[in-house]
């Protein structure tokens, strides 16, 4: 089995900096995180909707084009069920 082979000094060191880097890693992610539940925690104290600014943001991430595409395959679908937008 590969769990009973023996490792190297050298492997252990490299295993020990990859695992340290994601921890890291982890940590600089958990701290963006609370930044940016900060960031929208202020924008709701004054009046706006953070949902929709979340909504912005993923839909600013998309290609002009799919965002076209997405949109027109939305009043497709919402026309098909009688949705009024």
């Amino acid at each position: 089995m590969a769990g009973d082979m023996p490792i190297g000094e050298n492997a252990k060191q490299q295993l020990l900096s990859y695992v340290e880097r994601v921890e890291r890693l982890m940590e600089e992610r958990k701290g963006i995180s609370d930044d940016i539940k900060d960031v929208l925690a202020e924008a709701g104290s004054t009046g706006y909707d953070k949902k929709m600014i979340r909504i912005m943001i993923r839909e600013r991430a998309k290609e002009a084009h799919a965002r076209q595409e997405e949109r027109a395959l939305f009043d497709t679908y919402a026309a098909a069920l009688g949705i009024l937008i």
